[in-house]
């Protein structure tokens, strides 16, 4: 059997970041999920922060110390552990990210560390915005976010009745997006897997 049969399939979440009542981030990681499904180089699950339903942080020691308390945040730290990468699909709010997102990133830290991270966001201007944020701070988490970004325009991406309406570049760079995300999150494996055995052994 050849080693390249050997390795595992990474396994990717995309996660919604909205909680918003009529917010479109479903419409549009459904239409991730069903361009990722195609492929057979990777799986993909979904997280919706809607169904999570986290409160606000409410650890009594940083993330960083591994000390989790509240048995919501064991839970999610035991969900986001499962994943080799990441795929947030973020609106832009004044400039930023939603809150929702940031308490879900917040909330854990060795469970981000040394996986890969990509981003399809949406807004008035694409949610660029939100992105340039986000970068920042899943590099502090020791996530490595890919380059390529998929941005839709709420005014000419999106039809009330059909959902996403991408046009042909928003497919191009999600396929862009996608090609990064998995190969760095195959590269990235045997990283986070070592640090995991480490954290075990002490």
């Amino acid at each position: 059997m050849s080693a390249a049969a050997q390795t595992p399939l990474p396994t990717i979440a995309v996660v919604i970041a909205s909680t918003r009542p009529g917010r479109k981030g479903d419409v549009v990681a459904r239409w991730v999920l069903d361009e990722a499904t195609k492929r057979e180089d990777a799986r993909f699950e979904l997280i919706d922060l809607l169904a999570v339903d986290l409160p606000a942080l409410d650890e009594p020691a940083p993330p960083a110390s591994g000390r989790y308390t509240q048995p919501h945040t064991r839970a999610w730290a035991t969900t986001i552990a499962r994943f080799d990468g990441y795929l947030f699909v973020t609106p832009e709010y004044n400039h930023g990210y939603p809150g929702s997102l940031k308490n879900a990133l917040d909330r854990a830290y060795a469970e981000w560390n040394h996986k890969a991270a990509g981003f399809v966001s949406y807004g008035v201007d694409g949610g660029v915005r939100a992105v340039e944020q986000l970068r920042a701070v899943v590099a502090t988490l020791k996530l490595a976010d890919v380059g390529p970004q998929v941005a839709l325009n709420v005014f000419t991406d999106f039809d009330p009745s059909l959902g996403v309406i991408p046009q042909d570049h928003h497919i191009a760079a999600l396929t862009r997006l996608l090609d990064d995300l998995v190969s760095w999150s195959t590269a990235l494996a045997p990283l986070h897997e070592r640090a995991e055995e480490a954290s075990t052994a002490r």
